[in-house]
């Protein structure tokens, strides 16, 4: 068992996260991009994608392997693979020093890759694609530990946010919300937004509950990253 010891739990509840995109890192020079970064990262995202459930092909656990002994931060993997392959892709990006691996609501194995997950002793996490209603996610917020909406196609780079994205943040918001209403349920739940992730779109997706964003260019590709963390840990949250 690769049992996680980044905890979720030590990230800070009062502003937004950067999770930054590995997707956007020279990854020729993986290494120094990470030395280069890793003071401001809350989370690594890592991109996983078969070709087949998606149209990109996309980094693998070696690469994986090789990035954790380079950071304390934890390792988000984002599995975008089909039924098939699903619990073993699971079980190499565990071993490989994932901390949080997410699959998505449109696998037809949800439960099982979920109880993989798991029995790794990591966090999990569910994604939703822009044409999935945000409540299929609810039967499994109780074994969550991050909800993911993509705002644009999957697998694909440079789009921009769709017109729904905001809506669809805040009903997630609010269906989180209204389960952590209930007294039994403690576990804290990430609501990320992954893609059309530009200055311009952040502030709304905060506004609208996002705990979490995944950043790409608008962090590796920042001029001043400093400042650009500085502005992005000041954005207002829901009101």
């Amino acid at each position: 068992m690769a049992t996680s010891h980044r905890s979720l739990v030590s990230l800070p509840a009062d502003r937004l996260l950067a999770e930054f995109s590995l997707w956007s890192a020279d990854l020729v020079r993986i290494a120094d991009d990470v030395a280069r970064v890793d003071s401001c990262v809350d989370i690594y995202h890592a991109d996983v994608a078969d070709g087949h459930f998606s149209p990109a092909l996309l980094l693998f656990p070696d690469m994986i392997a090789q990035i954790r002994p380079l950071t304390v931060k934890p390792i988000h993997v984002h599995l975008m693979v089909a039924d098939d392959g699903l619990i073993d892709q699971i079980n190499q990006f565990a071993e490989a020093g994932a901390d949080i691996i997410s699959i998505h609501a449109e696998n037809r194995n949800v439960e099982a890759g979920l109880a993989a997950i798991a029995a790794h002793g990591l966090a999990a996490g569910v994604v939703l694609q822009l044409h999935t209603p945000v409540a299929s996610a609810m039967p499994y917020l109780d074994k969550l530990a991050m909800l993911t909406l993509l705002g644009t196609r999957m697998g694909i780079k440079g789009v921009g946010l769709d017109p729904e994205a905001e809506a669809r943040m805040r009903e997630a918001r609010a269906m989180i919300d209204h389960r952590n209403g209930d007294s039994a349920n403690t576990r804290r739940i990430l609501l990320a937004a992954d893609g059309g992730i530009r200055d311009h779109t952040v502030p709304g997706l905060r506004q609208s509950g996002a705990d979490t964003i995944v950043m790409g260019s608008l962090a590796f590709g920042a001029d001043d990253l400093a400042a650009r963390i500085a502005w992005v840990h000041g954005l207002a949250g829901p009101q």
